[in-house]
């Protein structure tokens, strides 16, 4: 059976024409991202300068994450996701300006990752939510690898095109790329509908907070939920801060530049679509064993990748690169257990959370990697976070409920079905 809005002879344009135009958006957004932070790293050489720009970059996200997946659920998600886009690409084109005209200065540079990573609190819950109203049922956990495949693709794309743009013209131009490839992946937005079941008339009247409470009330509710968010939450939080620093550790451990940065993150992006497709092709069905091994070998590789000696960049290259595949394919699973356990209706709510709990978690963890990393160095800062993440990872598998995850029903009643179904048909 299609389900959540999924007619088969029209789903696949649908979905393809949008996840193209969002591929293509995300690949200029990578682009920006490698290239503000090389010159952020080339510029100040600071271990702080770069935690503060995680920090700007999650921490909005974070606080505004209930605010948006509350909005997901119950404002149109087409038209948050064209808003999103244009926002950002009106920050990049003032980012831009101050570059080319020469008034840049670190704090702007803060601002705006701020700025876009507020945005983002509303982009990601809609686009999340969206997916289960475009596919059918089957193609759920394919959706969700393809999605990391996605993320894996932009990478690839984006450091190499990033450290050539670089090279070829000022950095104000090279972020240039990012305003139109942002108003590029507006263009199927605007021709496609997205189904969306309507809010309930209780709900409509409803305060924004009572709407978020929900999307809490699921997960504390569900104890293999509540688990697992505990688990990946607490994990990532330990981890995060080596996604920001890897520019660092190429350069101070293995006096690499740009064109080395960009090849360890190409390489990560390989190791991202390798991941998605592994998840795209086995589509597992026993999702909650593929989270907790996936993210704690990403963990154990991470704590890897700085071990190899400084003329030794290739291993640190190819730890960074399997720790990639590992993350994929520990995460694609578990944004599927999340659409098929829980109502469509409370997905960007729920989705959010976990968005939020990591993000006001960041902050801790970017606090103690700066200052722990000045005392021992970004090399074995690797190392710490590295270990530290993985062991909190397996333990999830002392969680009964997470072990028994796999062994309840992963798909809505069918009353929720026939109900989604006929809106899906009501909206075409």
């Amino acid at each position: 059976m299609h389900r959540r809005g999924a007619k088969p002879e029209r789903w696949q344009l649908r979905y393809w024409s949008i996840f193209t135009g969002q591929a293509v958006s995300l690949i200029g957004s990578s682009l920006t991202q490698f290239v503000l932070l090389w010159w952020i790293t080339d510029t100040t050489s600071s271990v702080s300068a770069l935690a503060m720009a995680g920090m700007a970059a999650m921490l909005p996200q974070a606080l505004l994450g209930p605010l948006g997946g509350t909005f997901a659920d119950r404002y149109n998600r087409r038209l948050i996701l064209i808003l999103a886009d244009i926002g950002s690409a009106m920050c990049m084109a003032l980012l831009v300006w101050l570059f080319l005209t020469h008034r840049i200065e670190l704090w702007h540079a803060y601002v705006m990752m701020a700025v876009r990573s507020a945005l983002q609190a509303f982009q990601y819950p809609a686009t999340v939510a969206s997916t289960p109203m475009l596919v059918p049922e089957h193609f759920l956990t394919r959706a969700a690898g393809l999605n990391q495949t996605m993320y894996g693709v932009m990478l690839v794309g984006a450091a190499p095109l990033g450290a050539l743009a670089i090279g070829m013209m000022p950095i104000g131009l090279a972020l240039s790329i990012d305003v139109v490839t942002a108003l590029l992946g507006i263009v199927p937005l605007l021709v496609y509908s997205i189904p969306q079941a309507p809010p309930e008339k209780k709900r409509r009247c409803s305060s924004l907070w009572r709407e978020f409470r929900e999307g809490v009330d699921t997960v504390w509710h569900d104890p293999a939920l509540r688990w697992m968010y505990l688990i990946l939450t607490a994990a990532m939080v330990v981890v995060m801060p080596t996604f920001t620093m890897i520019p660092l550790l190429v350069k101070a451990h293995y006096a690499g530049g740009a064109q080395e940065v960009a090849i360890i993150e190409s390489l990560s992006g390989v190791g991202m679509v390798t991941g998605g497709l592994i998840v795209a092709m086995l589509a597992p069905r026993r999702r909650a064993n593929f989270v907790l091994w996936g993210i704690a070998l990403s963990c154990f590789t991470v704590a890897v990748t700085g071990m190899p000696a400084a003329d030794m960049f290739w291993i640190g290259v190819v730890m960074w690169t399997a720790s990639s595949v590992t993350y994929v394919m520990g995460t694609a699973p578990f944004t599927a257990i999340v659409q098929t356990t829980v109502p469509n209706q409370l997905q960007g709510r729920v989705l959010s959370l976990l968005s939020t709990l990591m993000g006001l978690g960041a902050p801790a963890g970017m606090l103690l990697a700066g200052p722990l990393g000045q005392l021992i160095g970004v090399r074995w800062l690797f190392f710490v976070l590295g270990v530290g993440g993985g062991v909190i990872t397996l333990m999830g598998f002392l969680s009964p409920s997470i072990r028994q995850m796999d062994d309840r029903a992963s798909v809505l009643n069918e009353e929720e079905e026939g109900y989604l179904e006929s809106i899906a048909t009501a909206q075409s």
